[in-house]
Order: structure tokens, then C-alpha cells, then sequence
């Protein structure tokens, strides 16, 4: 089973079928959401109370040490740790816009490339640091 780690606390997040973040929407408003841990799919689950609208930028935070995973590569992409049951580990960057179907792995070589709106994050549109992975 891979492991999704808090790239601040390297707490586990991941708990069984789910990967589990503190979020908050535009209204300032928190709430749990668990995201599937197969990159790619991006089904989610939340509480029925919790509104989120497609489109909306949620901020992403730890649920153990609640620091927030907004990437320093670009605002609207969170940034997490996977790392496989051999131990190797890589960082996963994926989008905090609601409905974005955006996700980016790389093992510090190369980048693996996920989301059919993964385009709106090219070369030109990112920080300097992801840039040497292009």
C-alpha cells in the first residue's frame, strides 16, 4: 500500500481507501475531504453540509499538524509525499480547484503527468522550480 505523507509533519494521511486533507472553502468555511489515493481518479468525498461549487479554490491543510499544502510551484496546486512499500518517495502536486483535473508526480527526474486539465500548468505558467522538469 502506498503512503501519503504531510510534506511538513511527514504524518501519514492516508487511511485506508481515502487520502485525507483538512480543506477550506471560499466562505472560510472547513471541512474533511478524502480524496482517492490512485493518481488520476478523482473521486472525493465529503460531509453533505460542507458546500463546495465547481471552480471554487479550496486551501488544502494537514489533518494532523493543519499546516497548509499549497505548493510553492503555483497557488492553486497542493503538494503532498507518495512513497511505495519499497520506501521510495516522490512528490505529488495536484490542483486545489474544484472539478481541475490536474496531477503531477516527479521523483526529481521526471515528471509524470496526470488530469485531462493538467495542461493549464505548463512550462510557462509555473515557478522557476518546476520549470527543470520539463
Amino acid at each position: 500500500m502506498n503512503n501519503f505523507l504531510c510534506p511538513h509533519c511527514d504524518g501519514n494521511i492516508r487511511v485506508g481507501d481515502n487520502v485525507i486533507f483538512k480543506v477550506r472553502n471560499k466562505k472560510k468555511q472547513s471541512g474533511l475531504l478524502l480524496l482517492s489515493p490512485q493518481i488520476g481518479n478523482y473521486t472525493s468525498v465529503k460531509h453533505p453540509s460542507f458546500e463546495i461549487m465547481q471552480d471554487d479554490y479550496l486551501e488544502f491543510f494537514c489533518p494532523l499538524c493543519n499546516s497548509s499544502i499549497t505548493s510553492d510551484i503555483h497557488k492553486n496546486l497542493a503538494h503532498v509525499i507518495l512513497c511505495d512499500e519499497s520506501g521510495k518517495c516522490n512528490d505529488v502536486y495536484f490542483s486545489q480547484v474544484v472539478g481541475e483535473q490536474s496531477t503531477f508526480t516527479t521523483d526529481g527526474e521526471s515528471v509524470h503527468v496526470a488530469g485531462d486539465d493538467a495542461g493549464r500548468y505548463t512550462y510557462f505558467k509555473i515557478g522557476d522550480k518546476f520549470k527543470k522538469y520539463f
